[in-house]
């Protein structure tokens, strides 16, 4: 499993309070992000009503309902369900980098919603109609790939039909 990646967290932190407008609590990455709150504000600024109610305290069984809720609705939004963490991977601290790498292509899927003009994170995507690349940009692109198939090492598969099975929509 990939180790974390504190400039990532860094990064995602930031974003998340400028989409909010505020300053989250000075606690590490996980803390912030475990009863999913931050989370389901963070969707509800992205995509107005997306999460209707949001546990602000409560049992872990309540918080983690926060943690679906967002999901659910991050799903709903664009993120393509092998980038959407496991509840147990924040809740239990299991698996954060996971978790980044949601938060981010949260970040940038925001770029296809153009009812969204908040601050950005990660690369800026592509336009269609944009052809000249640098070396650079095309080496940097190269290098977010192979990030993203790392990433999955510590992954389950459970959940995820293998090969030759049908997608259910």
């Amino acid at each position: 499993m990939p180790g974390r990646n504190k400039e990532q967290e860094s990064e995602v932190i930031e974003w998340i309070e400028a989409v909010l407008g505020e300053k989250l609590p000075n606690q590490p990455y996980e803390d912030v992000l475990r009863d999913g709150v931050v989370l389901c504000n963070l969707i509800n600024k992205l995509a107005p009503g997306s999460v209707k109610k949001i546990q602000t305290k409560g049992t872990n069984f309540q918080l983690m309902e926060n943690i679906q809720r967002f999901q659910a609705a991050v799903k709903k939004y664009g993120v393509p369900e092998e980038e959407i963490f496991q509840t147990a991977d924040l809740f239990e601290r299991r698996n954060i980098p996971q978790v980044t790498l949601c938060l981010y292509s949260l970040g940038r899927i925001t770029q296809k919603h153009a009812e969204y003009d908040g601050p950005r994170l990660g690369p800026k995507m592509a336009d269609a109609n944009k052809r000249e690349f640098t070396e650079d940009q095309l080496r940097a692109s190269e290098g977010h790939l192979n990030l993203q198939m790392g990433y999955n090492k510590g992954a389950s598969q459970s959940g995820h039909g293998g090969f030759g099975n049908t997608r259910h929509m």
